[in-house]
């Protein structure tokens, strides 16, 4: 990609003041418009993410046969429900860069009797898919990998008849996709199936999310036998009217950006009751020194106000992010403009996602003159003054993202092939456009 994709971030000398709106949340997108199309009935999505990976997913099911129709901007989208069966016997899809996508996709497909060819981009090749592939072999799916094995492109021939009862082992050490996607498509085939891990990570706040989504949508819900077994058993899921909550990974980049400039940030729709894990990163914020309070909002909703503490007295901190590991970045990207050093934990499993983002944080952190140890599952950043480069974003959206926010402070910072942010963000950069735009 041509240095034209850069973006030189402006630094900031004062604090920053941010009212904005973000895009619908990713993980939820996903998967209301995974159970909108296994419902009975219409559904209608409101305030859906638009960006590359649901693009994959929305055209994913039109090539599968569901009738989807697309509001202009994007946002409203409704879905005729199938009761989870896929409209076309044979198709091929594509799922380019989007794990959620890929993951949920296969498992939907390994649930129905028809013959499928999913491809992906060279980047998807890359990321984990062999435990799902393994458990879904078991409960009765041919999966034939076509180049490498456990990896796209693969044809699925999905399971032909109902099942009454079935069990699995699965391990979701390197995502929890895999859990949640069986979770969601089981009920289509089996009257009862009891899922055991057999890993060490939990990943509860996803997992929870895909739970409470199920719910919303009418099926009664998973029963959770003890803390790694899981039954799920058959039912309906109902068409209905959802409205997808504001993306929380989104928002605190934000956050992120009061913190470090010693300013405030309002992030519009925020909802107390959020799904989203990443929530947690708002009290790694409060520990590190920030003050979170709730106002009245829009439409008789609240919002979110971060008021930062002076620059120079974020403190340090020790946490385990293995529940909101998408922040991993956001707060390596802070942790030189604290006080005492920061130390990640429970994020192993971060080297299997767009890039090996513990390695591409340590290594742009040293390039940049911050001392940083990298463990195969933690990260220890101490306090410096971060110097201006170019940072290589590895074609992972969250890699530009969360770097810009040090460019805030650091001074001389160019973003590379900032344009990989439209995986989830397309206009991110022209929203921080419009923060600095008022700056000296």
């Amino acid at each position: 990609m041509g240095r034209e994709m850069d973006y030189e971030v402006k630094s900031v000398n004062e604090p920053l003041h941010i009212d904005v709106e973000v895009p619908g949340s990713k993980s939820i997108t996903n998967r209301a418009l995974l159970m909108a199309a296994m419902a009975e009935g219409e559904s209608v999505l409101e305030g859906v993410l638009s960006s590359d990976d649901s693009v994959y997913f929305l055209r994913a099911l039109q090539d599968l046969g569901f009738d989807v129709a697309q509001e202009e901007d994007g946002k409203r989208v409704t879905i005729q429900g199938q009761q989870g069966r896929i409209p076309n016997s044979r198709a091929e899809i594509f799922v380019g860069s989007a794990g959620t996508a890929a993951r949920f996709l296969t498992a939907f497909l390994a649930m129905n009797p028809g013959t499928y060819r999913v491809s992906a981009t060279e980047q998807m090749k890359k990321r984990p898919m062999e435990e799902l592939l393994v458990a879904l072999r078991q409960l009765g799916a041919e999966i034939d990998c076509l180049e490498e094995e456990d990896t796209f492109p693969m044809v699925i021939r999905g399971i032909g008849e109902e099942v009454g009862s079935g069990a699995v082992s699965l391990n979701i050490d390197r995502s929890s996709q895999f859990l949640s996607a069986l979770l969601m498509v089981a009920p289509l085939r089996f009257g009862e199936l009891e899922i055991t891990l057999t890993g060490t990570r939990e990943a509860r706040s996803y997992v929870e999310m895909t739970e409470q989504m199920m719910r919303q949508f009418g099926h009664p819900g998973v029963e959770r036998l003890s803390g790694n077994v899981y039954r799920v058993s058959r039912s309906r899921y109902l068409g209905r009217r959802y409205q997808i909550e504001p993306d929380v990974s989104a928002a605190c980049y934000f956050y992120a950006m009061a913190a470090v400039t010693g300013g405030s940030a309002v992030v519009r729709r925020m909802r107390r009751d959020s799904l989203q894990g990443d929530m947690g990163f708002l009290d790694i914020l409060e520990e590190m020194g920030c003050e979170l309070r709730w106002e009245p909002g829009e439409d008789g909703g609240e919002r979110l106000r971060l008021v930062a503490p002076p620059v120079g007295s974020l403190k340090g901190f020790e946490a385990s992010f293995s529940d909101f590991s998408d922040q991993t970045l956001t707060a390596a990207a802070i942790a030189p403009f604290a006080n005492s050093p920061v130390t990640i934990t429970g994020i192993g499993h971060i080297r299997g996602q767009e890039s090996d983002r513990i390695h591409v944080i340590a290594t742009q952190l040293q390039r940049m003159g911050i001392k940083c140890r990298e463990g195969e599952d933690s990260l220890v950043i101490w306090p410096g003054k971060p110097k201006g480069i170019r940072v290589d974003t590895y074609d992972d959206h969250r890699v530009a993202m969360a770097f810009a926010v040090t460019g805030l402070r650091a001074g001389n910072m160019v973003i590379g092939d900032c344009q990989c942010c439209k995986k989830t963000f397309p206009e991110y950069f022209k929203v921080l456009d419009g923060i600095l735009s008022g700056c000296e």
